[in-house]
């Protein structure tokens, strides 16, 4: 490493000495302490701010301080924090969440260059690093000439999967980092988790949920069986979380029961009348919500009932090969779509809403003339993405975290964010995302 930032958008790269970078909140992982050890071995200096208990037990010690005080005086606190300590870079996981949104805020104010992470687009085996937002607010390119340029640019991409999940690495930091918070809130009372469910609820539901798994898939299996045999043509409406904030924060829309019914009267006055509607619970959702008593209910008021398929459990991929395509809010579940030939509409400027991508006429359209991916377009689009806003490694898996850690050092050490040309500014899909209503 020459010992210089290379940041195509600074006249004057900054020595190692005169940078100091500041981590919130990571991933419930030790992904983020990792990282600042080494960048701190490489003589960085490096900063971290703790908001809660589980924050303090994942990385606390040299370089490290504790918010304590309220979230009206954050946007105060944070900018007198950057300024004070220098700050040059900022470094966090999700952009929308309270703290992090403002401070993403107060960072591009005085010119602080902002790194985020998100579980990976490719998982598995890949975590997501983008410059200063993620999804609608991303700064990659939705223009098709650009996509394969930065594609050309990058040349051959390993894209095998790699670190598989390990169930105990997905599940145990969570619990313990929440119930941690419950049990010392007194140590930050003034703390705004960015979770929507009481944590000890959700774990009780999602135990019970995890008993049930193994019949609930086999009800699904046998379901899927008899669509399929029956020649039936469908089109495949994946189920996003209450609490993503893919939902809260890029879309227009305050629930999912929002989405479902637009979608359910669309396909009322629009889909063929031979087609049917699978819906398909998430995996990660633990039952707060009555999908399937809430579909049922909106599909008879749509006069659906006959033409719906509601599916709890099983995997969402079993049904691409007879599906004829996919509608989603913003899904990930849409790139697994696009990668298996499907058409896919997306309800909101997603990452992968591009044309030649998705469907780009509305959704009544969508359901009579489904348009397929242009797969040429598709495999650089994934080159592009994986060379330039995806880094290699995983917090659920041990081996795949510390090479996660060494890659985001890495990157942020050279500033390489965005590279080839996929830093687009302002964000390319931001306006478009406006005029839905999405509250950005």
């Amino acid at each position: 490493m020459s010992g210089e930032a290379n940041d195509p958008h600074c006249d004057t790269p900054l020595l190692v000495s005169e940078r100091a970078i500041l981590f919130l909140q990571g991933p419930l992982s030790p992904f983020y302490r990792q990282a600042g050890d080494i960048l701190r071995q490489k003589g960085y200096r490096v900063h971290r701010l703790n908001f809660c208990a589980g924050d303090w037990l994942h990385w606390h010690g040299e370089g490290c301080t504790s918010y304590k005080s309220d979230e009206r005086h954050w946007p105060e606190f944070i900018a007198e924090f950057l300024s004070k300590n220098q700050i040059t870079d900022l470094v966090l996981h999700g952009d929308q969440r309270l703290y992090h949104r403002l401070a993403i805020e107060a960072a591009l104010k005085t010119e602080v260059f902002v790194a985020v992470t998100e579980l990976g687009a490719l998982r598995p085996g890949w975590m997501t690093l983008e410059r200063n937002g993620l999804s609608t607010l991303s700064h990659f390119p939705v223009n098709a000439d650009e996509i394969r340029e930065i594609a050309k640019r990058a040349g051959d991409v390993d894209l095998s999967p790699l670190y598989p999940s390990s169930f105990w690495l997905q599940t145990a930091p969570d619990v313990t980092y929440n119930l941690i918070n419950v049990f010392l809130k007194v140590l930050y009372p003034n703390y705004q988790r960015h979770t929507i469910y009481p944590p000890v609820s959700e774990y009780l539901r999602g135990a019970l949920r995890l008993i049930s798994q193994g019949k609930r898939d086999r009800v699904v299996q046998r379901d899927v069986g008899t669509l399929k045999k029956s020649g039936k043509p469908f089109f495949l409406l994946p189920l996003q979380l209450e609490g993503d904030f893919q939902l809260r924060r890029h879309s227009p829309y305050d629930s999912f029961a929002e989405v479902i019914d637009v979608v359910f009267r669309s396909f009322a006055k629009n889909g063929p009348q031979d087609d049917c509607l699978v819906l398909k619970t998430h995996p990660l959702d633990v039952g707060f919500e009555n999908w399937r008593e809430a579909s049922l209910s909106l599909a008879h008021q749509h006069g659906l009932s006959k033409r719906l398929l509601f599916l709890d459990g099983g995997r969402l991929s079993d049904l691409f090969d007879a599906a004829r395509g996919v509608v989603t809010l913003n899904s990930t579940a849409g790139v697994e779509a696009l990668q298996a030939g499907l058409p896919v509409k997306t309800l909101v400027p997603a990452h992968y809403d591009i044309e030649g991508l998705t469907h780009q006429g509305d959704l009544e359209s969508f359901w009579q003339s489904p348009q397929k991916p242009d797969l040429e377009l598709l495999g650089c689009y994934i080159r592009a993405l994986a060379a330039t806003t995806q880094i290699r490694g995983s917090i659920h898996n041990r081996k795949g975290t510390r090479i996660a850690a060494e890659n985001l050092a890495n990157h942020i050490a050279d500033r390489t964010i965005n590279p080839l040309g996929a830093f687009v500014d302002p964000p390319p899909r931001l306006t478009r995302a406006r005029e839905l209503g999405v509250p950005l």
